[in-house]
């Protein structure tokens, strides 16, 4: 009988991870190395940050090349497949797509257009169409915790940025529910910016010329309601800190149990240095 934990097997394999920007994917593949995993990274042109690459196993790709890239991790006998690190997705004319991501395209529909709809068309293909399986790279991210409710650290939002929290996370649900976006800022009532296609750090960094005279201001991050929790997790970690802290923002308001807080010692170490808070919230709700 399988054991519940996928990444706990006798014999884990290879495991392929698809790598977008950033330092996570290496994060995954030291842990999985660790582990005993072989590793296969998915490197994209202008996505993948060549660092995190270094000494492992690799092959540089573009985003549109699914017959190759499904062919050689079917040659090297992956089983496992991780998708991490954001993507800055480009128009579909740009992508240069092969016939094999062509025909997945068309399958998927209207769906496509929407960043959950895409990335659940990539889930089942990898899934029930290749036989691969998708593991979440929270499983291999070692210094990362689930949000909880509630404070996390020293300072608590007051009554002001907890009417704030209220409005965004009724615009972040409405956002979610569309395939929008996972991020708002509100300050005094004020929707300072809402997060599409940029991602949270650019929406923060417009929102630092766009802030109001006066106190408040709060990042409101949640799920989307249909999310993939797999490849798509919401997660905050020291960088995205230092972002709220420069824009003048308060604090941030995470959902609890579907947010990811990258290095959370660190994270909250450095909110308690600068006054901000942080908070776990029901994000999901009705």
């Amino acid at each position: 009988m399988e054991s519940a934990d996928p990444t706990n097997q006798k014999e884990p394999g290879i495991l392929g991870i698809l790598a977008g920007s950033g330092d996570l994917p290496r994060q995954v593949a030291l842990e999985a190395q660790r582990r005993g995993y072989g590793v296969l990274v998915v490197a994209f042109e202008g996505q993948t940050d060549p660092e995190a690459v270094e000494g492992f196993s690799h092959f540089w790709t573009q985003l549109g090349a699914a017959g190759e890239i499904l062919a050689r991790l079917h040659s090297a006998k992956v089983r496992d497949v991780v998708l991490v690190g954001p993507i800055r997705r480009p128009g579909f004319s740009a992508l240069a797509l092969d016939k094999r991501a062509r025909k997945a395209l068309m399958r998927a529909g209207k769906s496509v257009f929407g960043d959950d709809g895409l990335l659940g068309g990539i889930v089942r293909l990898l899934e029930d169409e290749e036989g691969f399986r998708v593991l979440g790279p929270e499983q291999f991210l070692a210094r990362t915790q689930p949000v909880v409710v509630g404070v996390l650290g020293r300072h608590a939002p007051d009554d002001l940025a907890r009417q704030d929290i209220e409005r965004g996370l009724l615009i972040a649900r409405a956002l979610g529910r569309l395939d929008v976006g996972q991020s708002v800022v509100v300050q005094q009532g004020l929707v300072l910016g809402v997060e599409a296609i940029e991602g949270t750090d650019c929406l923060l960094d417009r929102v630092r010329e766009l802030k109001r005279p006066g106190p408040g201001g709060v990042l409101i991050k949640v799920a989307k309601p249909q999310q993939e929790m797999r490849v798509d997790m919401p997660t905050v970690g020291p960088e995205t800190l230092h972002r709220i802290i420069e824009s003048g923002l308060d604090g941030v308001a995470l959902e609890a149990g579907r947010t990811l807080l990258l290095e959370p010692e660190k994270t909250i170490e450095f909110a308690d240095e600068r006054g901000c808070f942080i908070v776990g919230v029901t994000g999901n709700e009705s």
